[in-house]
């Protein structure tokens, strides 16, 4: 039986299929789930990387949204927080705010795109840990659960589109410090 809600051709441009060097890898996958660890240098401090990544709307990739303009997009750090796109009467939450430590980490819960249908369980976390070169950017995603075809065939595409999305973050902060 197909899955109603996500059609092969959906996957493919939800989260689109990019080239380019990846800043991360797929530490695991298999049918239940996949981990992806990704890491980005940048010469900023952890306060104005961390500053950036919450103005989130400024560096997310247009593509990688559900109504086609990140500049709708929020963060709100806190505990219960949205990571939301609001677009007049069309809405859409993300992710779920589950810990944040101000400059430092933030956690948070639920499937991006296409994932978010499929019932799937996953945990992200992004980390800005200081160093001799400014701040070492880091970003988690693990996902679990059941799908029909197995999650861990959509690993490498997500950790592509994952890195898209740091690549942009660390893009943005060099822009910001010229």
């Amino acid at each position: 039986m197909k899955s109603a809600f996500l059609p092969r051709w959906l996957l493919g441009a939800v989260f689109g299929f990019l080239s380019g060097p990846s800043h991360g890898q797929v530490v695991s996958s298999a049918d239940n789930g996949f981990d992806i660890a990704l890491e980005q240098q940048v010469k900023a401090s952890p306060a104005q990387a961390y500053q950036q990544f919450l103005a989130i709307g400024q560096w997310w990739s247009n593509d990688h949204s559900w109504f086609g303009d990140a500049t709708k997009m929020r963060l709100e750090p806190r505990l219960g927080g949205c990571f939301c796109e609001i677009n007049g009467r069309r809405l859409a939450r993300h992710m779920t705010v589950t810990y944040v430590d101000p400059g430092r980490e933030l956690r948070m819960v639920g499937g991006l795109g296409p994932l978010q249908m499929m019932g799937v369980s996953g945990g992200m976390a992004w980390r800005f840990t200081p160093n001799d070169q400014g701040t070492l950017i880091e970003l988690h995603y693990q996902v679990s659960g059941y799908t029909q075809t197995g999650l861990g065939s959509l690993a490498p595409t997500v950790e592509q589109v994952l890195a898209e999305q740091l690549d942009k973050l660390t893009q943005r902060l060099r822009a910001e410090s010229k």
